[in-house]
Parts: C-alpha cells; structure tokens; sequence
C-alpha cells in the first residue's frame, strides 16, 4: 500500500529570481562571449529554459501528488509558488470537506417491508497517495462505496419496530443509525485515504406501492393506543365513583344495579360522542 509522504521541493519565489538572473546572464554570454564559451552558454540556456517548466502553484487546502516517469516520489501541500524537477508529474488532489447526497435508493428493511432511503456523506481526503494510487477513480469510489453500505444498513434494521422488539429502528433511532452508518463506510473508503466526517439520513419513507397500508396501520395503532388509555382511565373514574357512592351510603348498589350503573358511566366515559341522558319521571324502577 502507499502511503503519502512529504515532496523535497522548493519556494518558487527564489527559484524565480535565480532563473531569471541565470537566464539572462546565459543569453549575454551566448552574444559577447568567445565562440567556444558562446556554445556552453547556448547549452546553459537551454537547460535553464527547461527549468522554468518546474514553476506549479499549491492552492489552499490542496496537495500536488510528484511522480517522476511513474514513480511517486511524494507530496507537496505547502501553499504558494513552488518549485520542483520539471519532468516530474504533479497531479492536484483537493483537500477541502466535500459532502453529496446520495440517490434515493428503493431496498427492503430488516423485515422485508419495501422502503426508500437516502443519505447524505461529509467527506475529505487525508492521504493523497492513497487516493490516487489505491483506487481508480477516489470521488467514483466514494459515491458507490457509500451508497453501498447504506443499502447493506437499511436492509440489517426494520423501518420501525414492535414494542417487543429491541432492535434499532431506521425511524426512532436516526442518530444510532447515522452513528452505524459512519463507522461502515468509513470501514469500506479507509483504503481510499478518505475520512468520512459525518452521515445522516435525508430521506426515510416507505414505497409508494404500500404506503398507503402503512399509513392506516400507524393511524389504527395510534387510535387503539388511545382507546388504552381512555378505557384505563374510564374504569379508574367508575371504580372511584361507584367506592364513593358505597361508602357515603347515597344509594344501595348491589348486584344487577350496579352493573347497569357501570354499564352506563362507561358507555358515557368512552363513547365517541356526548351522551343524551334520559329523565326518568317515574319510580326509580
């Protein structure tokens, strides 16, 4: 594997200077000088002339990869003009914090229940060597090695889970699953000299097609969690109500009348609608 390693180059503002000088004493040699000295002069020339092709510029948060005829040799990160052997390559990586949102992917959750999802992926590049000389294409690899981890996640945990089930759900626990899903595609782009910073999730539904069924699923478990609780509640009201009336001897509740007078608060207390009471003008019976 390589590995990144610092270039031996040099500041190109004095290397300009001294090209410059040496270009110009070259060329008054080639003129004024005896035919002989004219020729070493020319050749002096011409290799300064080749010199000035080892000028590159480093821009903020940018590395220049060196490679001579093939062979890394190393790279250079410091900003400004710089100078280094003008027949070595110099390939610009950018450094900078990049992110992309990924497509909307169509899988089936953990219990085959067909969902879309979709994520977005802060990323850098922190060994330039690594990502230009361990994959093909760093940001092609990126882009495939992420959505492919978050394919694998979203089909490893169910869209949402049970109360009996204890697993983590791709809808109550989003920052465990941004969590999970850092760690593996930060597993799958270490070998691409990529730092994964931060995951999130942009989009989490279900398909089209059953949508509408998980739709009158969530509602009928949302009004069934609420008739729990009014019924629950309805039962603690009579209870209190019919222990009070006993034990302040208001009226004698025993046997069938009781359970009549429990029927009828409780259709009161859990009906959908108000009650309409009805007067009884006669004998209590």
């Amino acid at each position: 594997m390589i590995q990144e390693v610092d270039a031996k180059t040099s500041s190109g503002y004095l290397l300009l200077i001294v090209l410059l000088a040496a270009q110009i004493g070259s060329m008054l040699a080639a003129i004024f000088l005896a035919p002989l000295l004219k020729v070493i002069a020319i050749v002096s020339g011409i290799i300064i002339f080749v010199c000035w092709w080892g000028f590159y510029l480093v821009n903020p948060n940018q590395g220049k990869v060196l490679q001579l005829f093939g062979r890394y040799v190393g790279t250079d990160r410091i900003n400004g003009l710089r100078w280094a052997n003008p027949f070595y390559s110099k390939q610009a990586v950018s450094l900078r914090v990049r992110n992309f949102e990924s497509g909307r992917l169509k899988v089936n959750d953990a219990n085959g229940n067909p969902i879309e999802i979709a994520a977005i992926i802060v990323w850098r590049v922190v060994d330039t060597a690594e990502a230009v000389f361990e994959v093909d294409n760093y940001e092609n690899y990126v882009t495939i090695q992420s959505e492919s981890a978050l394919r694998n996640l979203a089909t490893t945990y169910p869209y949402e889970h049970d109360k009996e089930d204890d697993r983590l759900s791709l809808r109550s626990d989003s920052n465990a699953i941004a969590k999970k899903l850092l760690k593996e595609v930060q597993d799958r782009l270490q070998k691409a000299g990529v730092e994964v910073m931060e995951t999130r999730l942009s989009h989490l539904a279900y398909s089209p097609e059953i949508a509408q069924a998980m739709l009158q699923r969530q509602q009928a478990s949302a009004v069934l969690a609420a008739r729990r609780i009014i019924v629950e509640g309805a039962v603690g009201m009579v209870s209190d109500a019919v222990a009070q009336l006993s034990d302040l001897g208001v009226v004698e509740l025993e046997g069938e009348r009781r359970a009549v007078m429990v029927s009828n608060l409780l259709v009161v207390l859990c009906g959908d609608q108000r009650a309409q009471p009805v007067i009884n003008t006669g004998t209590l019976y």
